[in-house]
């Protein structure tokens, strides 16, 4: 069984590793592919935790042009493995995250600068009217995406535990303090850059509203979520800005009260 959990887990970080390039199912997420490996390693709850952890985390990390920001992918995979196999408490594995994060970033900048030459082939083979070439030119370069996310997952696997754990007790406390309270100032940076890409004053109401309820009530963040669309969508539906006096005449027009949402930002 543990065969098989390992093979898994590489599985689940070869399509993170994917996935950091195609952003079709965001595997490269924390919150999945932290969830993913707790469940095929049997530690579903330390999963989910650790990869809600990150993501609120990884909240501000986003490509802006040639900037490349840290690595998700490698660093939910990595601390994840920590946690689900090497007994790592969550907290020492968020601190964990964020230099296994940069490292990623090297480990992207590294593979992106040898699939410049895979694009070159795909070049050549398009000259020759070879669409197999360029798809399988498409195909190796993706390929190597999620071989460099699994293969420092099977390194990291083959670490012995006590070797871990060794080197966990060899770092100084105010390292891992240090770490971790980073780790919280990052995930207060993700939330203002997510906030000020969303920031208007019809908005803001809502924000309150949410922060409010979260303080003062004991309502779950499900519960609060359920709220949440609930308001967005009442809103849209009789909100005039969006659907042109009512819902009914919105609907006759064929105008999709979403869109217009996205266009009004935009």
């Amino acid at each position: 069984m543990e065969i098989i959990s390992v093979i898994l887990v590489l599985v689940v970080a070869f399509f993170a590793g994917m996935e950091s390039v195609l952003d079709q199912w965001q595997f490269h997420q924390p919150i999945l592919n932290c969830t993913m490996i707790g469940i095929v390693t049997g530690h579903p709850v330390e999963g989910v935790i650790l990869g809600g952890t990150l993501q609120l985390i990884a909240l501000g990390w986003m490509n802006i042009g040639a900037a490349m920001a840290p690595d998700a992918a490698l660093a939910g995979v990595a601390s994840s493995i920590f946690v689900c196999m090497k007994g790592m408490a969550v907290e020492e594995a968020v601190a964990v995250a964020i230099p296994m994060a940069v490292a990623g970033l090297a480990l992207t900048i590294f593979v992106r600068t040898i699939t410049v030459g895979i694009a070159h082939a795909a070049d050549a083979a398009a000259e020759k009217g070879s669409v197999g070439g360029v798809e399988w030119c498409h195909i190796g370069a993706l390929m190597i995406q999620g071989l460099r996310v699994a293969i420092p997952a099977g390194v990291i696997i083959a670490i012995p535990a006590q070797a871990v754990q060794a080197a966990l007790d060899a770092i100084p406390t105010w390292l891992t303090t240090g770490l971790s309270t980073a780790g919280g100032f990052i995930v207060v940076v993700g939330y203002a850059m997510v906030i000020n890409m969303m920031a208007s004053p019809k908005v803001w109401p809502f924000f309150f509203l949410g922060f409010a309820l979260a303080s003062l009530s004991e309502l779950g963040l499900v519960a609060l979520g359920i709220i949440g669309v609930v308001i967005a969508l009442v809103y849209v539906e009789l909100s005039p800005e969006f659907n042109g006096g009512g819902g009914g005449a919105a609907q006759a027009a064929g105008v999709d009260p979403v869109d217009a949402i996205l266009n009004d930002y935009e």
